[in-house]
């Protein structure tokens, strides 16, 4: 079994910064690649970013140049640095053990001035 918390998301005005972190339980993290997720109001959830597990990276194009994924797999972290954010970068962000049914319970992130 694994559990996923999200955590770092917040109210934000336009242009600024959040840093999300997406600490796993459990020994298999650092064999799974891991996603970051979001999902606005009214909206389908949408991928933001996937990182393997030799560290390889891929971005929607919503969030390239502007975001980033990395990871610990010491610490069993997944991190997603949002910089330059936009209204509607507005979402519950989610994090997934890529290809499993494991998924946090989301953390919320506002953007508004």
């Amino acid at each position: 079994q694994v559990q996923l918390v999200e955590s770092g998301g917040g109210l934000v005005q336009p242009g600024g910064s959040l840093r999300l972190s997406c600490a796993a339980s459990g020994s298999i993290f650092r064999f799974y690649a891991m996603g970051w997720y979001r999902q606005a109001p009214g909206k389908q959830r949408e991928l933001v970013a996937i990182i393997t597990s030799g560290g390889s990276t891929n971005y929607a194009d919503s969030g390239k140049g502007r975001f980033t994924i990395s990871r610990d797999n010491a610490k069993k972290t997944v991190y997603l640095q949002m910089n330059s954010l936009k209204p509607e970068d507005t979402a519950v962000y989610y994090c997934n053990l890529h290809g499993t049914d494991f998924w946090g319970q989301g953390t919320q992130v506002t953007v508004s001035s």
